[in-house]
Formats: C-alpha cells, sequence, structure tokens
C-alpha cells in the first residue's frame, strides 16, 4: 500500500490532515452520481513531513516567521524567501518520487496535468484559503512534476499565506501540504459558479461566472467574465462583457494568453441550456456537502468538469423559524448598539427577556417581523419604530414591501401587531393627555426599580441548584411586566413625541433645525449621562496625588484597588472608586451579554478613562459640564419663546411650546433608565449563576467559569441538575464564536438568506463626504480618533469619536471628545441621546467608517444634516 500517493476515489472529507482540504473535496467530488471529476491522486502531508520535519535550518526560520505580525512585511519578505528557497532545494527522496512515478502509469505517457496545493488548513468552513497557495498547469512527465511538488510546498510560505495564517491564527508549525495531481481539461470555457449569490447572500440564487478558455486565468483576475444568475431553472440575470484574452494550454507544457477575435469578444461564453445543466450540477454538489459552494469548472467537448468545491465562508447565516416559508429578520444587535457577537449564555438570557420571539444566526440575535408586514397597519407600524431606531432599516424594508410577491398582505388589512403607535399629527394637547407632565411618574418609576433591585438581591440568596433557574426565569418575567407598564412607556414616548413636536414646529414656524437637540442637554434622571460625569468627580479625588496617578499608569489588573491606600490620599480614592462600582459596576461594554467583563469584575478597565480625565479636565469640570449644559438649553428656550411672540397666535404658539419643553425635559432624561434596570438584574443573575459554577468546578465536572459561557441557560440548568458535561460541545462552540466574530452582521436579513442594505436620501451632499444620521445637532471639526475597544481609549480634549457602536459603558468617553461618528445607531440610540445630553455634535449609522475613517485625520462632522467630511 503505498504512504505518500492516494487517488481521489480513495479520499473522502474525513482525510483532510492527510490530502489537505482541497484533496479532500475533490475526493468526495468524485463520488457524486452525475458529477464528473478529471482523474488525479494525492501527494500526501506524509511527503511533506518527510522532508521538512526534521531539517533543523527549516524550523529555525518558522520559529523566527512565527515573531512577526501581519504589518511587519519587510522582515517577513525576507525570511519567506529563505524558507521557500530552502525547500525548493531540498531533495525528492526516492520513495516519494517512486510511488509518484508508480502512480503515473494508470495515466497515458503524453497525459498534462495540473499540479495543485492542498493545505491542511484550506477550503474550511471556517476558512477557506483560496488562492493562498500556487497552482501549475498543463505539467508534462515525472520530472515536470517533481519539479513543480517543491514549488508547491514552497508557496504554502508566500507572503500572502502568511498573512492569512497570521490574521486568522493559524501556527506556521503546524500547517502542512498535500499536493494535488489532475489531469488537465483543456477547456473551451471555464469559470467559478456559486451556489448563493455572493454579494447578497440569496441562497436562491445560482451565480456563474465564464470566460473563454482556463480558468485559472480568471480566479487570476487576467479575463473579464460573463455573468448569469439563476433562480429555479429560471436566468434572472444575464451580464456579457468584452472579453479580450483567453488563456490556453500549449503543446509540451505550459500556457499562452490569446487574443480573442472581435466577434468572439461580444459572445455570451455559455448557451442557456450549458447555464441551466450548470445549476442542475451546482445544486447537487451543494446537497452533497450541505452548504452552499463555490465551485471551479470547465467546459470541453460539450461535457462539464467540476475541478474543485469548497465552502463559501463569507455568507451571513440564516436565521431559522421552522418553517419553509417567506420570513424577514431585523438585527436586534443594531437597535441596542451591539453588534459583536454573544456566547450562548448572554444569547439564551436576552431571549428570555424579549416582547417578541428572537432567533439566533451567528452569534446575534434577530427579529422575524414578517407578521407585521403582512398588513398596512403593521408596516407603518414598523417603519415609524425602524426611523426612530435605525433609518436604515427602515429602508431596507421599504424595499422588501416594494416586492408584492416577497410577503404579501393579507386582506383584512387593518389588524397586525402595532410596533408603536403613529405620532402623525399629534397636537401639543394629545401628547401632554398621554401621561400628563408631572416630574414625580420619573422618581416614582426609580424607586419602584430600586426597591424590586434590592428585593432580588435580597430572595436570590436562598436560591440554590435548579431552584435558582427557576427563579430567574420568574424573575425576568415579573421584570419585562414591569418594563412594559403603560406608565413606563408612556414617559418614553410622551418625551419621543414632545422632542418630535419641537423640531416639527419650531421648523415650521421659525426655520430652526432640531432645536430639541439643544433644549434636551442636562436634563434631569439620565442614569447614563451621570454615570459620565461622575467618573469627572472621581478623577478628581485623584487628581492631587501625582505618586498615585503614576501608579495608575502602570496598573495592570484589578489588584490595583487593593493597592491605593499605601498612597497619599489612597483611602479616599479606593473609597470613591468603590462607590461609583456600586452605582455602575454593571455596566460593560456589550453589556447586553451576560458574559462580557462587568466593571465590578475588572475595575481596571476604567483606568485609562479615569486617566485621561485627570489629564483633559480641571477640578469640578463635572458640575461644570452639567451647569453649562442646563444653561444652553435654557438659553434656547429663551430664543424659541422671544422669536415666537412676534408670530401670528403667538401666545398660544408660546404655551404649547413650553410645555413641550417641559415635557422634553422632565421625561426625556428617562429614556436611559430601563436598560440600566435590565443590567443591573442581570448582574445579579451573573453572580449567582456563577456562585453554581464554582461548585461544577470544585467537583472537576466543569473546568474553568468561562466555559459555562458556552452553554445556553438550559443547558447550564441541566448540567447542574445531571452533573454531566460535554466539553466537545463546548469546544465546537469556542470555534463558532471564532468564527461569527469575523462576520459583519446583517441589518436586514430574508430566509433566502439575501441581505438588504438601506440608504439615506441626502440632498447635496459634499465632495468626499460620507452619509450617516443627524442625530445631534451641531457643525464640529477635529481630529478623528478611531476607536475599537473602550481600553485603548486614548483621547485629548476636543477630539471627534469614530467606532463601531457605544452602548451605556462608552459613555464616560464622552465628557472629552467634540463630537461623536458611529457605524451603528438612531435617533433614540445611546449613542444620539447621550450626544443630546452632553451637546456633542453626532452623526451615527455612517457605514463603514472605522475603515472609511483614518485615525488622526482631520474630519468635520455636521450633526444637523447627517455627514462627515474628512478634510
Amino acid at each position: 500500500m503505498m504512504k505518500y500517493v492516494i487517488g481521489f476515489q480513495q479520499i473522502d472529507r474525513s482525510d483532510f490532515l492527510t490530502v489537505g482540504g482541497k484533496g479532500a473535496n475533490l475526493g468526495e467530488l468524485s463520488k457524486i452520481e452525475g458529477i464528473t471529476v478529471p482523474h488525479g491522486f494525492c501527494i500526501t502531508t506524509e511527503a511533506y513531513k518527510k522532508i521538512t520535519v526534521s531539517n533543523k535550518e527549516l524550523s529555525g526560520l518558522l520559529d523566527e516567521l512565527s515573531q512577526f505580525k501581519a504589518e511587519d512585511l519587510r522582515a517577513m519578505g525576507k525570511t519567506s524567501a529563505k524558507i521557500r528557497t530552502l525547500i525548493e532545494n531540498i531533495y525528492i527522496p526516492d520513495d516519494i518520487a517512486g510511488e509518484i512515478e508508480s502512480y503515473l502509469a494508470n495515466f497515458n505517457k503524453d497525459d498534462s496535468f495540473a499540479v495543485r496545493s492542498s493545505a491542511t488548513a484550506e477550503d474550511l468552513p471556517t476558512a477557506s484559503f483560496a488562492g493562498q497557495q500556487d497552482t501549475f498547469l498543463n505539467i508534462v512527465g515525472i520530472q515536470g512534476i517533481l519539479l513543480h511538488l517543491s514549488k508547491c510546498w514552497a508557496s504554502l510560505f508566500t507572503d500572502r499565506a502568511i498573512i492569512y495564517r497570521i490574521q486568522h491564527h493559524f501556527d506556521h508549525h503546524n500547517i502542512h501540504l498535500s499536493v494535488v495531481v489532475q489531469k488537465m481539461v483543456f477547456a473551451e470555457t471555464a469559470g467559478i459558479m456559486f451556489t448563493a449569490d455572493p454579494v447578497t447572500g440569496n441562497r436562491k440564487v445560482l451565480s456563474i461566472d465564464a470566460s473563454f478558455g482556463l480558468g485559472e486565468a480568471m480566479v487570476s483576475g487576467l479575463v473579464n467574465t460573463d455573468n448569469y444568475q439563476v433562480n429555479n431553472g429560471s436566468i434572472t440575470s444575464r451580464k456579457i462583457v468584452a472579453k479580450k484574452l483567453a488563456i490556453h494550454a500549449i503543446k509540451g507544457g505550459g500556457t499562452e494568453a490569446q487574443e480573442l477575435s472581435a466577434e468572439q469578444q461580444g459572445k455570451q461564453t455559455l448557451t442557456d441550456e450549458q447555464i441551466l445543466q450548470l445549476e442542475q450540477v451546482g445544486r447537487k454538489i451543494e446537497a452533497h456537502f450541505g452548504s452552499p459552494q463555490d465551485i471551479e469548472w470547465c467546459l470541453a467537448n460539450g461535457l462539464i468538469y467540476i475541478v474543485q468545491s469548497r465552502p463559501i465562508t463569507t455568507l451571513y447565516p440564516v436565521p431559522e423559524t421552522g418553517d419553509k416559508g417567506n420570513h424577514v429578520y431585523i438585527s436586534v444587535g443594531h437597535q441596542q448598539m451591539m453588534t459583536d457577537p454573544m456566547k450562548p449564555l448572554g444569547l439564551s438570557l436576552w431571549q428570555l427577556r424579549a416582547a417578541r420571539p428572537m432567533f439566533k444566526a451567528g452569534g446575534r440575535l434577530f427579529v422575524d417581523v414578517t407578521d407585521s408586514l403582512t398588513t398596512l397597519g403593521g408596516r407603518e407600524s414598523l417603519l415609524e419604530a425602524m426611523q426612530q431606531h435605525d433609518p436604515l432599516i427602515k429602508d431596507a424594508l421599504v424595499t422588501i414591501t416594494k416586492r408584492k410577491d416577497f410577503i404579501p398582505l393579507f386582506p383584512d388589512a387593518g389588524k397586525g401587531p402595532v410596533i408603536v403607535k403613529s405620532t402623525k399629527g399629534l397636537s401639543a394637547a394629545d401628547i401632554l393627555a398621554q401621561v400628563g407632565n408631572d416630574p414625580s411618574i420619573i422618581a416614582d418609576l426609580i424607586k419602584q426599580n430600586e426597591i424590586s433591585v434590592e428585593k432580588l438581591k435580597e430572595n436570590i440568596q436562598t436560591k440554590t441548584g435548579t431552584d435558582l433557574f427557576d427563579f430567574i426565569q420568574d424573575d425576568i418575567e415579573q421584570s419585562k411586566k414591569m418594563v412594559f407598564d403603560s406608565k413606563h412607556m408612556g414617559v418614553i414616548i410622551a418625551a419621543m413625541n414632545a422632542s418630535m413636536w419641537i423640531n416639527e414646529n419650531m421648523n415650521k414656524w421659525l426655520g430652526e433645525k432640531n432645536p430639541a437637540d439643544t433644549l434636551s442637554q442636562s436634563a434631569p434622571n439620565n442614569i447614563t449621562a451621570e454615570m459620565g460625569l461622575e467618573l469627572l468627580s472621581v478623577a478628581d479625588v485623584i487628581r492631587p496625588y501625582p505618586e498615585m496617578i503614576n501608579y495608575l499608569k502602570q496598573a495592570k489588573d484589578d489588584r490595583f484597588l487593593g493597592e491605593l491606600p499605601h498612597f497619599d490620599g489612597g483611602a479616599e480614592a479606593q473609597s470613591a472608586i468603590y462607590n461609583y462600582l456600586n452605582k455602575y459596576g454593571m455596566r460593560c461594554a456589550g453589556e447586553i451579554d451576560i458574559t462580557n467583563t462587568r466593571w465590578s469584575e475588572n475595575p481596571s478597565i476604567l483606568i485609562p478613562v479615569i486617566l485621561s480625565n485627570i489629564k483633559n479636565f480641571e477640578l469640578n469640570a463635572g458640575k461644570q459640564k452639567f451647569n453649562q449644559g442646563k444653561e444652553e438649553a435654557l438659553k434656547k428656550e429663551k430664543e424659541l419663546l422671544d422669536q415666537l411672540v412676534t408670530l401670528p397666535d403667538g401666545g398660544q404658539k408660546i404655551r404649547e411650546t413650553k410645555e413641550m419643553i417641559s415635557l422634553l425635559r422632565n421625561f426625556t432624561g428617562y429614556r436611559e433608565y430601563p436598560k440600566y434596570g435590565i443590567v443591573s438584574r442581570f448582574f445579579i443573575y451573573k453572580e449567582a449563576l456563577l456562585k453554581e459554577v464554582e461548585k461544577l468546578i470544585q467537583a472537576n465536572i466543569i473546568h474553568e467559569k468561562e466555559d459555562s459561557y458556552y452553554l445556553t441557560f438550559e443547558e447550564l440548568r441541566e448540567v447542574i441538575n445531571t452533573g454531566k458535561f460535554d466539553k466537545n460541545l463546548v469546544a465546537r462552540r469556542k470555534e463558532e464564536y471564532n468564527l461569527y466574530q469575523k462576520l459583519n452582521p446583517p441589518r436586514l436579513i430574508t430566509s433566502d438568506g439575501e441581505i438588504i442594505s438601506g440608504s439615506y436620501k441626502h440632498e447635496n451632499l459634499p465632495a468626499r463626504a460620507i452619509a450617516g444620521l443627524a442625530v445631534s445637532s451641531g457643525v464640529i471639526t477635529g481630529r478623528a480618533r478611531v476607536i475599537l475597544n473602550i481600553e485603548e481609549a486614548d483621547l485629548e480634549d476636543g477630539d471627534i469619536l469614530v467606532t463601531t457602536f457605544t452602548d451605556p459603558s462608552w459613555t464616560p468617553l464622552f465628557v472629552s471628545i467634540k463630537g461623536l461618528v458611529t457605524e451603528v445607531g438612531g435617533l433614540m440610540t445611546h449613542g444620539a441621546v447621550i450626544a443630546r445630553e452632553y451637546g456633542l455634535p453626532a452623526v451615527v449609522g455612517v457605514e463603514n467608517a472605522t475603515k472609511l475613517i483614518k485615525d488622526g485625520q482631520q474630519i468635520r462632522i455636521n450633526g444637523t444634516d447627517g455627514y462627515v467630511e474628512i478634510l
């Protein structure tokens, strides 16, 4: 039995460690009835190991390579060149060459072959590595194959392959290479077929790229290609391009580019019959592998040959509701300002507290809004809600509603679930009638929550084992009723309506744009805004003590709190931080995921922000900022009222406007409180659950507390109940989570997997401006600071913060900045509310802002009209 050579027919997907991803997939393809794969064999990874494992010089160079980061291009290039030269010059042992020559006896002497690299980290569900190693075409004879075998081995260390491995955290020592030797097909036409649309993600649309000649030219980007799209046996799109060149094999080996005749350049590459045949082949391959595929094919003498198939790794998973009908899902994360993936425990707990069913996909949660789209009333309500939360989702929903066959309207068009009540045409009296305008309502609601949280803390202490899970589940149900209480929701909606009333009428009467932004500054009872200002007060306690400040600059973990009393002023500083954590320690970045580390669990997260506050601000800056915002709001109110007095019916307009301003200031701060209440409860749940997990660790059932984060709430209950723990499940979940971190979640996705992106309708957008949503008025110019993690914040006074999203944990940074740009957000999401509270111009929902704007660039943001200019 051969050790170094295996024929395709003896290979299946389980052999990827022996023949690499490409080789394993070719073995699988060869077994599918009705699929034609050119014959061939794999030179196994055992051959690669034999020539490399005991090579001390190579081992040393690989150690050197492992020290580099992706940006170390020059040094990396020198080392990789040495490695390639070394491998290409290693003598191929006689036993390896003998097995290859022996297997070649199964072919004709003059047959040509394609020699392709097949790495053990290639064509995998989580990373394709497509094109990272080399392919050589039209190779003839044993000597040619041996020469290009060495070249394939060496191509494992091209700069592009090395960088890709670094980015995907693969160890250079642990990647091995097999080489595929496959009989050449002298293709008349070749191309790539995606069994799902690679642009939109639609699983029902199959996309074919095709060109004349060999397919490798197309993969390399050397030739233009036609594109055909097919949906269930119907060709839905044809894009025919001018194809000036084709790559063909030449006699005796090698390839050459040939110019096409003028007649052939504009000719359709495939007939309609061939397009539909390819669709059938593609769907059969997809069904075999069980996931959408990226397939390389070629056509010769009227026969379709398949030369490769790999998973499409860039598609976002589709949420599953369990039926085959059309569905529309919108992202929960884009509304909660947390688009990072969540771990299973966090996902399952957030699902428990949701008012509507939520569905998992790619480590994120989505709401199925199909039922709302089936009626006119439901559509209007949903679109109005999304206008507040995320206008890009609204625009994507409008696109869906225009497709009359996707989600048809029911005849009883007046019925259907209502997300929010329409606010159009409401008078000031209508808005006041909703809940009145009594500030004591807010005090009562806050007190009600505080009493409830204290009661929860007390009662949860007596619960253990599965009783704890029952208790938590019951508490979630009770707290949901409190959150959706009519008075609770009424004050939030009343504040929103008052804001809209002010903006609409002041614009109509006075030509004043978005004055409610200024009128909202320093409104009372905004728990999140207070959190940022109170951290300034913590900085004031530390500010007088240089020795303590120097210590904090080098403190790396939460043990710093215990060391503070050793410094002058340290006891007061320690007390100030503990008091802050008692009130806000349950918060953190991505706080809707219970598994994320809270400030109380790692207070050192706050050190950079405290030091920034000391550097950028004077004593009592918190009080000064609050008073300044209050003065700005009062000044704006006086300006408006002074102008209204000159208008017809000025007295009536003044009375209504004063009522709406009063209501806005009394109620708008409460908008941030419900989430604070939810997160407070979740932290109490977490502390109680971790006590149970600690018992599992002591019993040697679970190895570390983080393992419990990869179990759902019900799965963790079952482990505690039975003492049985599936470590393989957790390992698999960890791998999935790493994959999910690389995915970019869509705002809207359909049951077909189609991602629909919305757009803004801006008129007269300046050159080089990037469109977004105006959420907090004003224009500011400054240095862009692109910050992806709060721990990396190093801000100067006057910087403009550019980031993907901000949840409440980012608020302490807002005191240091002059403007805000985020990729995610809407009028009533966290960043917008706090930006208005602090008087910061802000533009949110700016697609790819953290990529288009470079750290340190001068930018101008227009928070009144909604765009960012790169200066």
